[in-house]
């Protein structure tokens, strides 16, 4: 009985440590990515109907902001090659938002216990960004390419066309675009919902 009580124990301890971490596998094949991690299509479904953003849009974006990992921070950078001198920016999470962002975004939501990364957290705050972004620029939420560019260059950035001198960042934001076209397609085939 005893044997018994403790196996139990210890295999409640074991879950009890989380589910998967890191990155899903399946990155390149949306159906399958969402069919790993349940939780996300729960999340991209409640943002969908919450702020009006295509799964597919934010899905793309969240890809090339942080592959999937709610722990993702930008690279650490170093003076002279070898003096760490802190991070590139306080980028963090899933959807990789800056400190001052964020924290508009909590105060604006009241949602004052959000975390970056926690998924339905990081997603709601592209929603709310992303619907910033078409109110201010007129960007329509479906446009990926010009979305990711606002998203990547803030919103006075992107007005002021800081990106057209970024060539790197424009062939980002069209890799955006063509993943967010490959994800609407392999989501249009599959039951996620």
């Amino acid at each position: 009985m005893i044997r018994a009580l403790s196996a139990v124990l210890i295999l409640l301890l074991v879950a009890s440590c989380g589910g998967p971490k890191g990155s899903p596998r399946n990155l390149d094949n949306a159906c399958l990515l969402l069919q790993e991690r349940k939780p996300y299509a729960r999340a991209f479904r409640k943002v969908e109907r919450k702020w009006g953003v295509p799964t597919h849009v934010m899905m793309a974006m969240i890809h090339q902001e942080s592959k999937f990992d709610g722990n993702a921070r930008t690279p650490h950078r170093y003076a002279m090659g070898i003096i760490p001198m802190g991070r590139q920016s306080s980028a963090y999470g899933y959807s990789q938002a800056l400190d001052g962002t964020w924290d508009d975004y909590r105060n604006e939501t009241r949602n004052r216990g959000a975390r970056r990364n926690n998924f339905d957290d990081a997603t709601d705050f592209m929603g709310w960004y992303m619907n910033k972004t078409r109110d201010k620029l007129g960007i329509p939420l479906s446009d990926a390419m010009n979305q990711y560019l606002a998203y990547h260059d803030g919103h006075s950035g992107y007005a002021r066309g800081t990106w057209k001198s970024k060539a790197w960042l424009v062939d980002v934001s069209q890799r955006v675009a063509a993943r967010a076209q490959l994800y609407q397609g392999q989501l249009a085939r599959c039951r996620y919902r």
